[in-house]
């Protein structure tokens, strides 16, 4: 890439958008200009990029038109109000918050569906999905599988609720291990040394909306939109990184080695000697692939697959896959 291309981070003093300033400097993007954005309370703070000190600024009043690609990580109240404006002055946008519908901004994810890209124009507006699809998505686009069924319990960590919800995790386990009084304040109950059913509340048929997303993300991604998937989201007492444990029901089974071959070959993927398993802490935080083990056909059923996944969600799940989508905007489109 020998033009450069003037960038805006907007969530620029959270976890993810740290993470995105300094995956940005790793991969040695092509940028002029980075514009570092957060609301009021953020602003005044500084991140450090190529060796130089760039301040945060207020997003309130940015003018987009100063840049061609803006990343969005500040949730979706922010998304939803500034998306618009910024792809009203041209600018592409990658949103990592899930404030816009997939027509909006189709869900994408670079090692499964790129493709994507092509049907869209001017000014380019797409969305990262939630970091559980995208590790999921990464595994089952590889598997040389017709699926008839998708069954995900997804293992999320703190981190996914924020930096405030780490603070949480840290302050319980200390009031804990200290015999002092415990103070739940982001969870509603213990999250310390314990699991809890569900990260959020239900609808009057017991889903919580991540769920909901997370099986129309699939959905999507697979380009299967009939495809039944269930989800269940549980919080885990785990500062970084997700863990899923999968049910996969195909129309016919298929030789496990066969499968082991397609996923150690596949692009993103890390596939786990099968004498052994990955986990979130010892395996996946601080890398760039999602870690597959305990590859297994059903008890009963050889045509069912059982998987376990380790991913960074901040690292992998989110900044990084966005930062592949830029990559490709640039390369091909902008």
């Amino acid at each position: 890439m020998s033009r450069t291309v003037d960038i805006a981070v907007i969530g620029a003093t959270g976890s993810v958008g740290e993470t995105l300033v300094q995956i940005l400097e790793e991969r040695d993007l092509a940028v002029g200009t980075l514009h570092l954005l957060a609301s009021g309370e953020s602003a005044g703070q500084s991140l450090s990029f190529h060796g130089k000190t760039v301040r945060v600024r207020d997003l309130e009043g940015f003018d987009f038109g100063q840049v061609q690609l803006a990343f969005f990580a500040a949730g979706r109240k922010v998304s939803g109000k500034y998306v618009p404006i910024a792809a009203a002055k041209g600018c592409a946008v990658i949103d990592l918050a899930s404030g816009l519908t997939s027509a909006q901004a189709p869900r994408v994810v670079a090692e499964v569906n790129p493709q994507a890209l092509a049907s869209l124009s001017k000014p380019y507006v797409l969305s990262s999905p939630s970091a559980p699809a995208v590790a999921l998505a990464c595994v089952l686009a590889a598997l040389p599988l017709e699926l008839r069924r998708i069954t995900l319990t997804a293992c999320l960590s703190v981190s996914s609720r924020g930096r405030e919800a780490v603070k949480e995790l840290a302050r319980q386990t200390a009031q804990l291990l200290n015999a002092k009084p415990l103070e739940p304040q982001v969870f509603d109950r213990q999250i310390a040394f314990n699991l809890l059913a569900q990260v959020e509340a239900s609808d009057e048929e017991g889903h919580g909306a991540l769920e909901r997303q997370i099986a129309a993300e699939l959905q999507e991604l697979l380009a299967q939109p009939e495809l039944p998937v269930a989800v269940t989201c549980i919080q885990a007492p785990v500062f970084f990184g997700d863990s899923l444990s999968v049910s996969l029901q195909s129309a016919a089974a298929v030789p496990l080695n066969t499968l082991r071959a397609a996923l150690d070959a596949a692009p993103g993927v890390e596939l786990v000697d099968a004498d052994d398993y990955p986990t979130a802490v010892g395996d996946a935080v601080g890398q760039d692939v999602v870690y597959v083990g305990r590859v297994r056909a059903g008890l009963n059923d050889p045509a069912e697959l059982n998987l376990w996944i380790a991913s960074d969600n901040v690292r992998k799940g989110a900044a990084l896959n966005a930062v592949q989508l830029a990559e490709l905007l640039i390369k091909h489109y902008l």
